[in-house]
């Protein structure tokens, strides 16, 4: 294994707060990847924190959301797969944002939670067995000197189509899935902090995945999991 590659294993908590490893790029945050350097360079704004909101509103409503893709390959958790095929999961999305982010210079990582969607559609709460989601992924931005918050999991489009407000970000408050819709009626509850990581750790993704809704969802692409 040569230098470059060991400088992009995944790292977790133990560096995730400490701004420069925030920065550089890894296994599945590929901010030195060109096409991610070039997006990230033609949404740059005046300040990082019109640069984090460009950011933050291309991914939430250019790459659709697609739950399914959470049991897809390993590879598919990659940064660039994300934007070429240009839609994902959360984590996925949150993966690629956190990605243009350190390639416009703006220290991101990657937050972790599990929740409680009280509004899932009733053939993915059948699919899935539950309403609970393992893992749900978001962005930590480091701007003005705080770690901000934001997930951007969901389209403002398929947000307001399903009656809840979608999420938006300022730059300087957190911006996470709002606990009731406009009716106040319950939406996402967080159950468990799974902390902050400097990298993606798919692979224990993954296993959680496969082990918590084991046998309820399959596989949709078993030969090319690794």
């Amino acid at each position: 294994m040569g230098a470059k590659e060991t400088d992009r294993t995944a790292r977790g908590p133990a560096t995730a707060e400490d701004p420069r490893s925030c920065l550089a790029a890894t296994e599945f945050i590929e901010s030195d990847a060109p096409e991610i350097r070039e997006l990230a360079v033609s949404l740059r704004g005046p300040t990082p924190q019109a640069t984090a909101v460009a950011l933050f509103d291309w991914v939430r409503d250019r790459i659709r959301y697609d739950p399914k893709a959470a049991v897809d390959d390993r590879d598919s958790y990659r940064a660039t797969r994300v934007l070429a095929r240009g839609s994902g999961y959360c984590v996925q999305k949150a993966i690629l944002l956190a990605a243009l982010a350190r390639a416009a210079g703006i220290p991101a990582r990657l937050g972790f939670a599990d929740v409680r969607n009280h509004q899932s559609p009733a053939w993915l709460r059948e699919a899935m067995g539950t309403d609970v989601f393992i893992f749900h992924g978001y962005v930590e931005f480091l701007l003005g000197g705080r770690w901000v918050k934001a997930t951007p999991a969901f389209d403002e489009a398929s947000s307001r189509k399903a009656g809840v407000l979608p999420v938006t970000l300022d730059g300087t408050n957190d911006a996470m899935l709002h606990p009731v819709d406009p009716r106040g009626h319950p939406y996402i509850e967080y159950l468990r902090d799974r902390g902050s990581y400097v990298d993606a750790p798919v692979d224990e993704i993954r296993a959680a995945i496969a082990a918590e809704y084991a046998p309820v969802v399959p596989a949709r692409n078993p030969s090319g999991a690794s």
